[in-house]
Order: structure tokens, then C-alpha cells, then sequence
């Protein structure tokens, strides 16, 4: 029987976060919402300036479905471009802040983002690719100390504060539904041209709903921002739905392991994302052992594979990494364990969020597997992207018939449903007939002695068709060579995943998302070889 009042199904509730954030400015306007070594903003002072950006945007022609790209490192200018842009309807576009030009010039012209907010450290970047863009409405942030000093003279652009001080704040405020398109958002590209990912409000919103229903969040809780937020992993974890539940994020513009030691225990943080080469970082900062970080009680890992001993590291110190696991595509989060089973399920990416359904299946069959046995990771449910930016033929070849998403990783989910991560698809090796997980001998070659950083890919190989070839970056002093690697692994792993190339550099190549640049690792290895 249809419903007497449709209109109140809910349905078509706003989801635009903007419009949370001006709540949250008329009924908690003196608390802080944003601590930043440049300077605090309350929720009164961050949604004003959205409104006086959002009427220097739209008296500059942005309007309902234009993008707006941002690109500069974390800061109060980052969330007020997102909630100026979302005032509109407009798209956000964060843009990785360590593109080289001709991937700079790709997602910028890819998106075809018309307006544009930069920091002067990247100005001359946009300067050299922007004749091959959509670009017209160039704003320069100028007026945070963090940044450096704005060049008054470049031609082409505006700096932005005169123009947000002498701005109306906007008072319209477009209400955005579940299927309207939010945030646009590159994908990493390490093996392969970026893609654009659209992730609707809806898909924000529902992330917010799986992270508030498993993990230990509260209202008013304070997050740590250190992770780069043009990353899904740090930008929608916590710290998008920390301003939509009228928290505090403590914004730093990059991760530095002293900084953040010290602002969990001065800020007193209950909410942190971060991938494991910060939380290992963190760990080897002199005091770690004597530092207060009891009031941290929901702290995500996830962006690489996640060493045992980090979770039991940590655990010694009562806090408790909880293992998730995702993609862009999924807003990030398909998979999390929860607290109470970190240990218990020591290694695994947990299960399934509420509003989530994953399955691991047969590659070419599709079907699902039996329990133990590794497959494609595929993903259904309401935080999944809408498909990715003007690419159908890649949106079809993601999706199946059923409306699940084919992740590209491979896992596989044991007798509990609890899933462990193998690997990607692509970066398996095929050496001697045999299939070698990279992910599997790396998670070996992390724990041992003197290794700091690891990385494992096939190179071309006469008589294997692939060798394993791992590459190292050792403590300083620590003398480690292919046969001590060997016999490390050797009562580990079996013999035909043992490396048979080592290359020791002084930092294994990572992009800014942490994630593994199998890329340029690939080419390390190759030379070496």
C-alpha cells in the first residue's frame, strides 16, 4: 500500500553538508571548529567565510554543477573553498598537491573545473598547464600565515581576501540529495592514468552513517587532520563528518610525528585516520611511551597493509588501531574491524559496514568463493561512487549487471566474514607458474629486524617469466643483503616467493596518499637489476 504523506519519506532529505555547518554556526557559534597553527576559526567565523566565498564565486559565474578545484596543502582554505562550493551546488575538486604538470594538467582539464583556489607554492604549476583547461576565475589564497606570501603581480589571478571581506555572505543555500554529485576526486594513479570519481552527497553521507554506527564517535569529538585531505581516506573518514556533527578537526598542513604526538595530548584528539607509515612514525618519536593518549578511542588505519606488530605496538599502549579498508569508490569505507576484535583478528581489514555489502568472487566466473579462499574484492551499497567523470566505458567495466563494484583487490573473507586483504589484481607475480601476492611477502619483510620500509614487484625474468624483487629502505647502520633476506623469509613464506632482487633505497617511493608507487618502485627494481 503506497505511503498516504510521500512527501515525508525522507527521501529527498538535504544532505549538503554546508547547510549542516551554517546550523552549527547559529547554535554553536563561539566554539571552535577549526585549530590551525594559522589561526582558530569558530563555526560562526568558518561558515561566514564560506558565504562571503560562496558570493565571490557566484558573482564570478560558478553556479549549480560547475567544478571548483582547490590545490594547496591542508588548511582552513581547503574546507572553506569545499563549503563555499557546496553552498552553490557547485562540485569540489581537491587536487593532489604533488602532481607533476602533465598530471596536473589531466585532472584539471579532466574535471573541467572553471574556477579555482591555490596556493602560491602551486600558482606557477596551474600557470603552465592552464592554457589547456577550463580555468577562468583564478583566486590566490593571501592571507594565512602558514602559506607562503601571495605574488600580487600574477597576472591572472585574485587574491582572495579583499575580495571575501568586501563580499555579502550569500544567503541562499543549495539543498543537494542523495544522488547529486559532491565531491570529484582523482584516483591515485600509481598504476595507471587517474580516474575521476564522482562521490555524491549521498555517498558522503551513508560513509558517515557505517562510521558513526561502528565506531566509538561522539558529538563534539575533536579529530586529527595530518593526512593529506585532498585523500578520501583523510578528507571523509572524520574529518568532513566531524564538521556535519559539530566537532573540532585539528588541521595540520602535512604530518609531522613530534606535531601530532604533541597535539593528541594537548588537543586531547578522539578520532584520528591515518595510513601505517604514520602511526609507525609516530611510534619512534622519543616520549611516545610517557605521552597521555587515553582519550584516543577511534583511530582508523588503512591506504597500505597494515605490519601485526603496528596494531600490537599500539595495543600495548591501550589504543587500539581498528583496520579498514576501501577505496575512493567507496567514500572510503567497505570494510572495518571493530575494536573489541583488533587482536583477536590481528591482520584483518574486518567486516563489512552496516549499510555495505562485500563478497569475494571467482575473477572470471564471478561467483563467490568458499571461505579461505582468495578472489576479487566486489562492493555494493549507497557510499559507492555514481561511476567515474565523463568515462562511461570505465564505469561499465567497474560495475556488473548486479550493481556490484569490482574493486581490483584481492581477499578473502574467512569463516566469521571478517576479510583479509591479498593484494591488487595487477601487482600479482606470476614467477615460475606460480602466483606471488607482493602484499604477502611485504607484510613478511616488514617485521624484520632493521627494515624500515618495504616494497615487493615482479621484474622481467628469463628463466621465471617474473622474479620477486624486493626494495628496502634499512635503519641506518644495519648491513642487509639478498641472502639475509632470504633466510629471513625462508621459514615464512615458501621458497618460490622469496625474493630473488634486493634493492635498498633511502626511502621506498610512496605518493601522497601513502600508497606504494609501484611505478617508479618497478623502475628502481628493474635498474638494480
Amino acid at each position: 500500500m503506497p505511503s498516504p504523506h510521500p512527501r515525508n519519506s525522507g527521501l529527498r532529505v538535504d544532505l549538503n553538508p554546508a547547510a549542516a555547518v551554517a546550523r552549527h554556526a547559529r547554535h554553536q557559534t563561539r566554539d571552535v571548529v577549526v585549530r590551525y597553527a594559522g589561526g582558530d576559526l569558530t563555526y560562526a567565523e568558518l561558515d561566514d567565510r564560506a558565504a562571503r566565498l560562496a558570493s565571490v564565486l557566484s558573482d564570478g559565474g560558478v553556479v549549480d554543477g560547475t567544478r571548483v578545484a582547490y590545490l594547496g596543502l591542508n588548511s582552513p582554505a581547503f574546507l572553506v573553498t569545499m563549503l563555499a562550493a557546496f553552498r552553490l551546488g557547485a562540485v569540489f575538486v581537491p587536487v593532489n598537491f604533488r602532481l607533476a604538470e602533465p598530471e596536473l594538467e589531466r585532472v584539471l582539464a579532466g574535471s573541467g573545473a572553471e574556477a579555482i583556489v591555490c596556493e602560491e607554492g602551486h600558482r606557477l604549476a596551474v600557470d603552465a598547464v592552464r592554457g589547456a583547461t577550463e580555468l577562468w576565475r583564478l583566486l590566490l589564497v593571501d592571507d594565512d600565515p602558514e602559506v607562503p606570501a601571495a605574488d600580487g603581480g600574477a597576472a591572472g589571478w585574485e587574491p582572495w581576501s579583499p575580495l571575501i571581506a568586501a563580499a555579502p555572505p550569500a544567503t541562499a543555500l543549495v539543498p543537494k540529495y542523495a544522488d547529486d554529485p559532491a565531491i570529484l576526486m582523482f584516483t591515485s594513479g600509481t598504476t595507471g592514468t587517474p580516474k575521476g570519481v564522482v562521490l555524491t552527497h549521498g555517498n558522503v553521507w551513508w560513509n558517515s552513517v557505517n562510521v558513526d554506527l561502528r565506531l566509538d564517535t561522539r558529538r563534539g569529538d575533536v579529530t586529527y587532520a595530518g593526512a593529506p585531505l585532498f585523500h578520501i581516506g583523510a578528507l571523509n573518514s572524520f574529518a568532513l563528518r566531524t564538521l556535519v556533527r559539530g566537532g573540532t578537526v585539528v588541521v595540520r598542513r602535512s604530518f609531522d610525528p613530534q606535531e601530532c604526538l604533541d597535539d593528541l595530548v594537548e588537543h586531547r584528539v578522539n578520532t584520528m585516520f591515518g595510513v601505517p607509515q604514520m602511526f609507525a612514525a609516530l611510534a619512534r618519536v622519543p616520549g611516545f611511551a610517557d605521552r597521555d593518549l587515553r582519550e584516543l578511542r577511534a583511530v582508523v588505519v588503512a591506504g597500505a597493509p597494515v605490519p601485526p606488530s603496528l596494531v600490537e605496538l599500539y595495543a600495548g599502549r591501550d589504543v587500539l588501531l581498528q583496520q579498514a579498508w576501501g577505496l575512493t569508490e567507496t567514500a572510503p569505507f567497505a570494510t572495518h574491524l571493530p575494536a573489541e576484535r583488533t587482536l583477536e583478528k590481528l591482520g584483518s581489514a574486518g567486516i563489512a559496514m552496516p549499510y555495505t555489502e562485500v563478497r569475494v568472487v571467482d575473477a572470471v566466473s564471478n561467483a563467490p568463493v568458499k571461505p579461505g579462499e582468495p578472489g576479487e574484492i566486489v562492493v555494493r551499497g549507497p557510499n559507492v561512487t555514481a561511476g567515474y567523470w565523463n568515462d562511461p566505458q570505465a564505469t561499465a567495466a567497474a560495475f556488473d549487471e548486479e550493481g556490484w563494484f569490482h574493486s581490483g583487490d584481492v581477499g578473502h573473507l574467512d569463516e566469521d566474514g571478517c576479510l583479509y586483504i591479498v593484494d591488487r589484481l595487477k601487482d600479482m607475480i606470476i614467477s615460475g607458474g606460480e602466483n606471488v601476492y607482493p602484499a604477502e611477502v611485504e607484510r613478511v619483510l616488514a617485521a624484520m629486524p632493521g627494515v624500515v620500509d618495504v616494497a615487493v614487484v615482479g621484474v622481467a625474468d628469463e628463466q621465471w617469466g617474473e622474479a620477486v624483487a624486493a626494495v628496502l629502505t634499512v635503519a641506518d647502520g644495519t648491513g642487509i643483503g639478498l641472502e639475509d633476506v632470504r633466510a629471513y623469509a625462508a621459514g615464512r613464506l615458501a621458497r618460490y616467493k622469496l625474493p630473488r632482487r634486493l634493492t635498498l633505497v633511502p626511502a621506498v617511493p610512496r605518493n601522497a596518499s601513502g600508497k606504494l608507487d609501484k611505478t617508479v618502485i618497478r623502475r628502481l627494481a628493474t635498474e638494480e637489476s
